[in-house]
């Protein structure tokens, strides 16, 4: 008798819920464009569901819920946008569905080589009794400024972003106006190459960035320590003398979904990437060149131990059928 063979279970086919589609807002940096892609790709071939994932900007894209356009923002900064994430909600068009990651930081960096040392690079740490961002006062020569060596040189915001004010106002809230220079890196590209280069060579850098960046999968800066966030000083005439609030990256979607797509509203309050494992994502998409959507199949198969706790097992089976 010949061995038995067991031919492999195929997943039931997703019910057909294409009449209905689910608009995901894109709004042009990579995490917020990858998270997007993935959610509406397991929203379609693991439910059902048709999918759509258009760009907008950031602000618009929320207000896009409350008009019906847009259903679903998976990266909505609540405290940074503030009153029109308040305002959204309150009309009953829209609501936080869950944490699309965790957690979301900006801050003041330097390498960690500088505070702790390298012992396998060779690198001997030259700020060794650093505690917070006020002792940067006493440490600015390690960061001459080659076009004025008589201040350090920071590295501040990308031009045109509320950061930008932000820092240049901090710096001078912690009395650091007096021994640094705030230096327009000019793009994202130019800050994060800054950075890395820095971190290469095993120099000195002082300078902002935030998580998650493929920077930071590349590199181990140290979050300089500040005062705690306090929104009372969070303001331009407290000139922002605090940290910057660490949050989580809110999904808000519309109350529609609630009646018109439950299953996938049930699955976006579940949807969360650590943000070291988003990084890592920053990461290869920086390193390969590939889009968003062509990293989807890489994803899902790298970090299978955590979506699969997003979806019932009968929507995973066709989510892992697909790829």
């Amino acid at each position: 008798t010949p061995p038995s063979t067991t031919e492999p279970t195929q997943p039931s086919p997703a019910p057909n819920h294409k009449s209905e589609t689910i608009v995901f807002a894109d709004v042009s940096w990579t995490a917020s464009t990858f998270m997007s892609n993935i959610a509406a790709f397991i929203a379609d071939v693991g439910y059902g569901y048709g999918t759509e994932v258009v760009t907008a900007a950031n602000v618009v894209a929320l207000k896009s819920i409350e008009t019906g356009d847009i259903d679903v923002h998976m990266d909505v900064e609540a405290r940074s946008i503030g009153e029109v994430y308040e305002q959204v909600v309150a009309s009953g068009k829209a609501e936080a569905l869950g944490v699309s990651y965790t957690p979301v930081w900006q801050g003041w960096l330097v390498p960690r080589y500088m505070i702790e040392g390298d012992a396998e690079r060779g690198i001997e740490p030259s700020m060794p009794d650093f505690e917070d961002v006020f002792d940067m006062a006493k440490y600015w020569e390690l960061f001459k400024d080659p076009e004025d060596h008589s201040k350090g040189r920071f590295f501040g915001c990308v031009p045109g972003w509320q950061c930008e004010t932000i820092n240049t106002l901090k710096i001078e809230a912690y009395g650091l106006d007096k021994y640094f220079n705030v230096v327009s890196p000019g793009s994202d590209a130019a800050l994060a190459a800054s950075m890395v280069a820095a971190c290469e060579k095993g120099e000195p850098w002082f300078g902002y960035y935030w998580s998650p960046s493929w920077v930071l999968g590349i590199t181990d800066m140290y979050r300089i320590p500040e005062p705690d966030y306090n929104p009372d000083l969070w303001n331009e005439d407290s000139q922002f003398g605090c940290a910057f609030a660490v949050e989580d990256g809110a999904i808000v979607g519309a109350t529609s979904l609630r009646e018109r797509a439950p299953e996938v509203r049930d699955f976006l309050t579940k949807f969360n990437i650590p943000v070291d494992a988003l990084n890592d994502v920053m990461l290869y998409l920086h390193e390969s060149g590939k889009d968003a959507d062509e990293v989807i199949p890489w994803f899902l198969t790298r970090y299978e131990d955590i979506w699969v706790n997003w979806v019932p097992a009968d929507v995973a089976a066709r989510v892992k059928a697909a790829i």
